[in-house]
């Protein structure tokens, strides 16, 4: 991303904060409906390394990368500025006014706010592990489950996640092994009779290393001194929000850390909505640009004056 124009005294209709899906998609809506609209990306995608984005209709298999181009394009083209930059602090001003100050210190000010952040993966301490990131090492079954097909398949987690990962994995596979890497696992029994049922393995030793060749995983070293066969694994440890913002404007999240929003996309403060991975459901390319959508539809409705709005008769 560019930064199109000095932001210190900047006023705009719309921050939009992450430059994924969901807010690209957002800024090229709330640009069609000619708002003034920044989005402000930090440039470390979660998925930095993944090689294709799945599903995408109209855009099989294209790069993460690729698709961000097209993306920031689209929002160029619709006046919107790009700031390739991180938030270092965001405060709420009044109902209609928030202010975000950058790391280089620059401030600018806007009406609305669209969290589209996303969120990071909780990585083991592995070695070599993030090298195999995006060819045979995954975060989403959903997303990369079919690519796994037929493989010896790891899931490294030790709760609920790593049960639902498992579990998820059956439509692709039979070859299932649960690695808790050190740790005691926390599962209910219904959990570990779905397990015994399905015939997933557990396996709680630590894990010392892997196997790999040109990212591909051939391998799983324990630290009991065994190798188990293994070509394709999916984290399940947890997940955490990608910065403090959300804490800073102050929006209630749930028990998992998400951020809570109602059918509009409008969070627990006024005037600040979220879309994309951010926000509970499915964590899918396609779900988070459609949320985007969905969130500048509801931002505009929001933006326009009273005496233009048009109410439902009963």
């Amino acid at each position: 991303m560019d930064s199109h124009t000095d932001s210190d005294s900047q006023n705009f209709d719309v921050a939009i904060i992450g430059g994924g899906p969901a807010g690209l998609s957002a800024g090229i809506w709330l640009g069609r409906f000619l708002h003034d609209v920044v989005v402000v990306d930090a440039g470390d995608p979660r998925n930095w390394r993944a090689r294709e984005v799945h599903g995408f209709l109209g855009a099989a298999n294209i790069r993460p990368a690729e698709l961000r181009r097209r993306g920031q394009l689209a929002c160029r083209q619709y006046g919107v500025t790009l700031m390739e930059t991180h938030i270092d602090q965001a405060r709420v001003l009044g109902k209609d006014s928030f202010e975000f100050v950058t790391d280089q210190g620059k401030k600018f000010l806007s009406r609305r706010v669209l969290l589209a952040t996303g969120i990071r993966d909780n990585w083991p301490d592995i070695p070599d592990l993030k090298r195999c990131f995006g060819i045979s090492v995954h975060t989403c079954p959903n997303c990369d489950g079919y690519e796994s097909r037929l493989t010896e398949t790891a899931v490294i987690g030790a709760g609920h996640r790593a049960v639902s990962v498992a579990r998820a994995m059956k439509t692709w596979t039979d070859h299932i092994t649960i690695y808790t890497h050190g740790e005691e696992p926390i599962f209910s029994d219904v959990e570990v009779e779905a397990l015994r049922r399905m015939e997933i393995g557990v396996e709680t030793s630590p894990i010392s290393g892997i196997e790999e060749y040109h990212r591909h995983l051939r391998a799983i070293e324990l630290a009991s001194g065994r190798n188990r066969p293994c070509e394709h694994l999916f984290l399940a440890m947890g997940q955490h929000p990608r910065d403090r913002m959300v804490d800073q404007l102050g929006c209630q999240t749930d028990d998992h850390g998400f951020v809570s929003v109602d059918s509009h996309h409008h969070t627990s403060v006024w005037n600040v909505f979220a879309a994309g991975d951010i926000t509970p459901g499915a964590q899918m390319a396609l779900r988070a640009a459609a949320g985007g959508a969905e969130a500048a539809l509801s931002i505009h409705h929001s933006l326009i004056p009273p005496e233009r709005r048009v109410h439902r008769q009963c």
